[in-house]
């Protein structure tokens, strides 16, 4: 099995600022409970009150995809539409001793 890594940040519109912050605490809580999510931050850049930089890691590709579609259809998936996503996702095959 490959794990699964995103690494990346977005910029949140101002306008939806403080709902992607407020609903942040829930979404972050929420993935880290998903069976698979090895780790999980999303962070507010020091220079850039929009921008918030972006790192998880999955135990697969079957656990990344059902954080994926879990996201689409909760609360964070509604209040980030508008948010510019930019991200790059590999697929790593354990180290093997």
């Amino acid at each position: 099995m490959s794990k699964v890594t995103l690494k990346g940040f977005i910029l949140v519109p101002e306008s939806d600022l403080e709902n992607v912050k407020s609903e942040l605490v829930t979404h972050r809580r929420l993935t880290l409970e998903e069976p698979g999510c090895i780790t999980f931050s999303v962070t507010e850049h020091t220079e850039n009150p929009l921008r918030f930089d972006v790192y998880e890691e999955f135990i697969d590709k079957l656990a990344f995809e059902y954080h994926q579609q879990r996201v689409k259809n909760s609360l964070w998936g509604k209040v980030t539409t508008c948010v510019e996503r930019h991200y790059e996702i590999f697929e790593s095959s354990p180290v093997k001793k």
